[in-house]
């Protein structure tokens, strides 16, 4: 009984010590996240712009799509002529959303190339999905289904 305990508490600080290492090993800094960070902070206006001439006012009427560089998953990143030259490609997909409340408007596949210069030049734009964005109008704040007690509070005065 004693070695069933010993064990099972011993599986235990592994396990957590294990995590805990994990969640550390996330939460440091890195050159090649800073890099990543610096990239998309500099592709950012590009991509608003693309994103903006695809999504207003064909899809969105009433806004333009915004982005936020810390929500973009780098796909793919590569040389285009091996070492001849310093032009490169990057693939990522994002959710725009609508710059508010954060809710995303869409999905998209994007595909830069990027040149000395600084030259960025939209090699591929893939629209994946289309998101209903929810107006006012969709989803009506209904006060007859809130409990008697708060109908009471919100008819008072404060």
């Amino acid at each position: 009984m004693k070695k069933v305990l010993i064990a099972f508490i011993l599986s235990i600080l592994l396990i957590t010590s294990q995590s805990k290492a994990t969640a550390d090993k996330l939460a440091q800094d890195s050159e090649e996240l800073r890099l990543q960070d610096m990239l998309m902070n500099m592709l950012t206006p590009y991509i608003r712009e693309d994103l903006n001439k695809f999504y207003y006012p064909k899809i969105l009427k009433d806004f333009s799509p915004q982005v936020s560089p810390w929500l973009i998953e780098v796909i793919e990143t590569k040389r285009v002529n091996g070492f001849r030259g310093l032009e490169l490609e990057i693939t990522f997909e994002i959710e725009p959303d609508d710059g508010g409340h954060h809710i995303p408007v869409g999905k998209d596949k994007m595909t830069y190339q990027i040149s000395y210069g600084p030259e960025v030049n939209l090699v591929n734009h893939t629209h994946l999905k289309t998101y209903t964005y929810p107006t006012n109008s969709q989803t009506p704040f209904d006060y007859n289904k809130l409990p008697r007690l708060f109908q009471n509070v919100l008819k008072r005065p404060f």
